[in-house]
C-alpha cells in the first residue's frame, strides 16, 4: 500500500486540478497562476482541490460508493438483509475498491493538512482554521468508513513518513483520532457556505460525531458511556434549528430537494462530473431498460408493512404506483426495486444514463434516529424526547395517520424493545443508504439474528463476517499488515 501512496502523491504534485468537487460540492476552478511544486499547496483555492480530489475517488460513475461497478456497495454490502444475492460467502477480495478509494482520499486530505501545519498556506488565521477544520472532517470520514469495515487499520497522518511501512493500529486510537478531529471540525466549520451548500458544515460535523459516538458505545469498543455523547451531539443538530423533515416522503429525493432541509452532507454530482449510473438501480422493464444491479430481497419487502413510505422507497410495480402490474410478474427478477435513486429522475436523464444526482451521506431522518436510540440507551429507558424524535419519521412515513401495522413508538415500551424498534426503523428509512445498514448490523452484532430467516446465509454464518478482509496486495507490500481472522493470507 505504501508504494501505492507514494505513486499517488507523485501524480497529485503535478496535476492542475480544473473541474473538482469542492469537498462533496462539485464546481469548476479556473487556475489563476501557474502551479509548480514549489508553490503547490500555498493558497485556499489548491488546498480545496486537494480535498475536492479526495471527494472523486469516493463518488463517481461505475466506481467508489456508485452503483454497477467493479464490487461496489451493491456487491460489498450484498450480505445484509436488503439485498438480493448475498450468501455471507464473503470473497477475498471484496472491500479492496472501497479501501484503495478511502486511502487514495486520505493521501490528498493529510497532503493538504501539511502544508496546512508547515505554514506554507499564507491565508488569514480564519481561513486557516476552516481549512484545516475541512480537512480534519474528511479524514475522520474516511476513517470512520475505514475501521466500521476493516476493523484495525493502518493509521497516517499529516506528521506520518511516507516512506514507511506501518502496522495496524489499534481500533481505539483511531476511533481517538476520528473524534478529535470532529470536535474540532464541528467548532471551526461554518452553519453554511452560501453558494456551495453540498460543503461540509458544523452541522453535519455534529451529526457524523453522533454516528461516531453511537458505534463506539457498541461493537467493537462496547463503551457505553458514549451514548449520552452521541444523544448530545444529535441534539446539537436538532437544536440548530437548520434543518427538517421533508414533510411528503414521496419528495425526499426529488432532484430539486438535493440541498433540501433534510440533506445534510452527501456524495454529490452535476452533469460534468455524474454520479452513480441510474440504470444499475433500475429493472430492466423500466423506461428503456435498466440493469438490474441492485435487486431488492423479496423477504425485506414482505417484512415492511403497507405505508406511504415502502411506495416512495421501494418500486413494487411496474409503474411504480400502488395499483400497477405487482413485481412478481412485472419484472423478470420477479422482485422490488429500490426508488430513491433512479424512479424520481427526469426520463431523459435516466435513458441517457447522464443523471447528476446524490447520494445521502447524512439526513436529519438519520439524526432523528440516532437522537432516539442514544437517548434510550443513556436513560436506561425510552424517554420522552427520544420517542418524539423518532415519531417524526415514523409520522412521515405513514403519511400521518394512524397505522395498526406500524404505530409510534412510547415510553412505555421498555428499553430493549425500543432500541429494537429504532434498529429497524433505520432499516427501513435508510434502505441502500450505504453502508448505513450495514454498520448497524455489525455495531449491534446481529447478523446472525438478521440473517436467521435466509438459509442461504447461516450455512455460511460465522462471527468473523463483521469485518472485511485485509486486502490481498496490501499484505504482500507492507509485511507488518496482518489479516483478519478467517480470511487467507497471499501466496
Amino acid at each position: 500500500m505504501r508504494n501505492n501512496i507514494k505513486y499517488i502523491v507523485g501524480c497529485l504534485l503535478l496535476i492542475i486540478i480544473v473541474t473538482v468537487s469542492t469537498s462533496c460540492h462539485k464546481l469548476e476552478v479556473i487556475p489563476q497562476s501557474t502551479i509548480t511544486n514549489a508553490n503547490y499547496g500555498t493558497s485556499a483555492v489548491q488546498i480545496e482541490a486537494e480535498y475536492a480530489g479526495s471527494m472523486n475517488f469516493l463518488w463517481g460513475k461505475y466506481y467508489g460508493y456508485g452503483v454497477a461497478g467493479d464490487r461496489t456497495p451493491e456487491v460489498v454490502f450484498q450480505n445484509d438483509d436488503q439485498l438480493r444475492g448475498g450468501n455471507l460467502q464473503v470473497a477475498p477480495n471484496i472491500g479492496d475498491p472501497l479501501w484503495q478509494a478511502h486511502y487514495s482520499a486520505l493521501v490528498n486530505i493529510n497532503n493538504a493538512l501539511g502544508s496546512i501545519k508547515k505554514g506554507m498556506v499564507k491565508e488569514t488565521p480564519q481561513i486557516i482554521a476552516g481549512l484545516t477544520a475541512q480537512g480534519k472532517f474528511l479524514r475522520a470520514f474516511n476513517y470512520f468508513y475505514l475501521t466500521r469495515m476493516f476493523g484495525d487499520i493502518p493509521l497516517f497522518t499529516e506528521d506520518s513518513d511516507p516512506t514507511a511501512l506501518v502496522a495496524r493500529t489499534p481500533i481505539k486510537d483511531v476511533y481517538a483520532l476520528i473524534v478529535s478531529d470532529l470536535q474540532y471540525a464541528v467548532t471551526n466549520l461554518p452553519a453554511s457556505w452560501p453558494g456551495a451548500p453540498g460543503k461540509e458544515t458544523s452541522g453535519a460535523a455534529s451529526a457524523l460525531l453522533a454516528k461516531v459516538y453511537l458505534t463506539m458505545s457498541n461493537y467493537p469498543l462496547n463503551d457505553p458511556t458514549n451514548y449520552q455523547k452521541a444523544a448530545d451531539a444529535a441534539q446539537a443538530v436538532i437544536n440548530s434549528g437548520i434543518y427538517s423533515l421533508t414533510t411528503n416522503c414521496n419528495e425526499v429525493f426529488l432532484p430539486a430537494n438535493t440541498y433540501s432541509s433534510e440533506m445534510i452532507w452527501a456524495f454529490n454530482s452535476v452533469y460534468s462530473d455524474k454520479s452513480s449510473a441510474a440504470r444499475g438501480w433500475a429493472p430492466g422493464e423500466w423506461l428503456d431498460g435498466g440493469w438490474d444491479n441492485v435487486v431488492v430481497d423479496t423477504a425485506f419487502e414482505h417484512h415492511w408493512y403497507p405505508q406511504p413510505r415502502k411506495d416512495a422507497y421501494l418500486m413494487l410495480t411496474l409503474d411504480g404506483t400502488p395499483t400497477g402490474q405487482p413485481y412478481t410478474t412485472a419484472f423478470s427478477t420477479s422482485s422490488p426495486y429500490c426508488k430513491k435513486f433512479f424512479f424520481y429522475l427526469d426520463p431523459n436523464d435516466f435513458m441517457n444514463n447522464t443523471c447528476a444526482n446524490n447520494m445521502p451521506i447524512l439526513r436529519y431522518a438519520d439524526v432523528l434516529m440516532m437522537y432516539a436510540e442514544a437517548a434510550n440507551q443513556a436513560a436506561g429507558a425510552p424517554t420522552q424526547a427520544a420517542c418524539d424524535a423518532i415519531n417524526k419519521v415514523i409520522d412521515r412515513a405513514n403519511g400521518y395517520m394512524p397505522n395498526i401495522g406500524h404505530p409510534l413508538l412510547t415510553p412505555a415500551m421498555g428499553k430493549q424493545a425500543f432500541d429494537d424498534a429504532v434498529i429497524q426503523e433505520r432499516s427501513w428509512e435508510l434502505c441502500f443508504e450505504w453502508p448505513d445498514r450495514w454498520s448497524d448490523i455489525t455495531r449491534k452484532r446481529i447478523l446472525d439474528k438478521v440473517s436467521a430467516p435466509y438459509p442461504q446465509y447461516m450455512s455460511h454464518y460465522t462471527p468473523n463476517d463483521y469485518l472485511f478482509p485485509i486486502p490481498q496486495n496490501d499484505l504482500k507490500l507492507d509485511k507488518l499488515l496482518t489479516q483478519n481472522p478467517g480470511y487467507p493470507l497471499p501466496q
